[in-house]
């Protein structure tokens, strides 16, 4: 169509107009899209490296206190993760890390280790 023969349209004719365009344009973006999802299916299934049969991890035990804090002893922590605040506050206040270690009898220890 040449830039004048907008020009001489009637207003129901631009209309019609405008209707195929978005006809045809709601089709291509169907179709676009359709291509694009299986194209991600695809990605995702080869991204996925573990076999759908696969056991599960099996669940770690749970871990002993080790250290305790002398202020309140119900407060341990197991010397895994992040130091908790009052161990942080301890060590600030000239302790050693060995001062907060839990005793534990030689019998807890062997049942541990074994």
């Amino acid at each position: 169509m040449e830039k004048g023969d907008w020009a001489n349209l009637t207003t129901a004719e631009l209309w019609r107009l405008y209707d195929e365009v978005t006809t045809v344009l709601s089709r291509r973006m169907t179709a676009e899209k359709a291509k694009l999802e299986e194209r991600l299916r695809k990605i995702e299934g080869t991204a996925d490296s573990s076999p759908k049969g696969e056991r599960p991890r099996r669940p770690y035990p749970p871990v002993l206190p080790k250290y305790q804090n002398p202020k309140n002893p119900s407060e341990t922590w197991s010397g895994r993760g992040k130091q908790p605040r009052w161990l942080k506050a301890q060590l600030r206040a000239g302790k050693k890390l060995n001062d907060l270690l839990i005793n534990r009898s030689s019998a807890q220890r062997r049942r541990r280790t074994g």
